[in-house]
């Protein structure tokens, strides 16, 4: 089989360009031919395909020095449609695999498959496509305001960098093509779903119900638990430090409770403010960014792993991480994260609710509350990356077979 696989961004940026990359090398293990198409970029990993991918634009760096592209990028760029045109000729794809491809390669590059009468599928990391700041999160708080298709409300609140313009260009991005043109809708085949919670969402906003798949994230492989098995006094965040994250829950938990321990692994924009929160409490410890072996460590010895999201979680890594190696973990209830935590691998607690947090830790020291390692590992079996591969596989096969 022969896969085009399309992301704007071709090095590990995130966890959506990590999935990518994984997927493109595995499908290449099992002998398909992958080509790719992205965006140029002087971190990208080396690709026989560069030559066809699309001129840099940044949204956050030197932002001046590509003002120009910038309103075609968001909205519909020829050079990303010619370019995309002529990978596709050259490599003769059977079927093309989206991710990220938003902002820096724009949807344009579907007209040029649609022509080509090649099957697209999008692969949902995130809400970008029916919320113009792509978190539902604005102002400190859940919003859903724009699900509606009224998308001038993401101007009125400034939800796009806190800026009245990047949040017009944002919400204009998203009229013209889900309003004026339904891109995304006519030019795919099929849209995958890493959950049912965000399935659901597009469904009930009127995307077509027949053009979605649910395929489960994977864990990365690259984490090993700590050869001991012996669980540490402390409890673990790991991941961005960012508001509508909840780590501030976590922090305040603590001060219910002061002879608790948690470890914070991780960088963002709120972990300065966590740090003066956290100062007169001896038993918090900010280890910053960590990750492989070390990270793995961390989470296999924690008590359990703490997501206390109070946005509206799709189906995040740091959860089928924590499980995969047989810690438990304690979220929020709320978006996809139901759907991986239960009584079998942790416990699921009310937003914004760090009572009830520090109760649910407070459980786990006296041992009222408990998980075997054999047990919690057993709930992630599900969650493997050759699972992931099948699932995948199997939808293109379904695709080509109708084809």
């Amino acid at each position: 089989m022969k896969i085009l696989q399309v992301n704007k961004f071709h090095y590990p940026r995130g966890g959506a360009d990590i999935y990518y990359l994984d997927l493109s090398e595995n499908l290449r293990k099992l002998g398909h031919e992958v080509a790719n198409f992205s965006m140029q970029h002087p971190l990208n990993l080396p690709s026989k395909w560069s030559k066809y991918f699309v001129s840099r634009v940044s949204f956050n760096e030197n932002i001046w020095k590509y003002i120009w592209k910038i309103p075609g990028r968001l909205l519909y760029s020829l050079e990303a449609k010619r370019k995309f045109a002529a990978i596709i000729a050259d490599f003769k794809p059977d079927i093309i695999h989206c991710h990220n491809i938003y902002h820096q390669l724009s949807p344009s590059i579907l007209s040029a498959a649609k022509k080509a009468k090649i099957p697209v599928i999008i692969h949902l990391h995130d809400y970008a496509l029916i919320c113009p700041n792509h978190s539902l999160f604005t102002n400190n708080q859940i919003c859903e305001r724009c699900l509606s298709g009224n998308y001038w409300h993401c101007v009125n609140n400034k939800c796009v960098k806190n800026s009245r313009l990047a949040s017009l260009l944002a919400a204009i991005e998203l009229y013209l093509h889900n309003k004026i043109f339904n891109i995304y809708q006519k030019n795919t085949d099929i849209f995958i779903s890493p959950s049912e919670f965000l399935k659901n969402l597009f469904i009930s906003n009127k995307w077509p119900q027949n053009k979605f798949r649910v395929v489960a994230n994977s864990f990365r492989q690259n984490l090993t638990s700590s050869k001991s098995g012996i669980k540490e006094d402390y409890f673990l965040y790991f991941g961005r430090l960012s508001q509508e994250k909840g780590v501030d829950l976590a922090i305040k938990a603590l001060d219910l409770a002061p002879n608790l321990k948690l470890k914070i692994v991780g960088r963002g924009p709120a972990e300065d403010a966590l740090k003066i929160m956290a100062k007169d409490n001896k038993n918090i410890e900010f280890i910053g960014w960590q990750d492989g072996a070390v990270l793995g460590d961390l989470i296999s010895k924690a008590k359990a792993v703490l997501i206390p999201s109070r946005w509206l979680e799709n189906f995040p890594l740091n959860a089928l991480e924590s499980i995969s190696l047989g810690t438990p973990v304690i979220a929020s209830n709320i978006g996809g994260l139901p759907e991986i935590i239960n009584n079998t691998n942790g416990a699921l607690v009310k937003v914004d609710d760090s009572k009830e947090l520090t109760e649910v830790m407070m459980s786990i020291v006296t041992g009222s509350l408990s998980w075997t390692r054999e047990n919690v590992k057993l709930s992630a079996e599900k969650y493997t990356p050759e699972n992931n591969l099948q699932k995948v596989l199997k939808i293109y096969e379904d695709i080509l077979r109708v084809k």
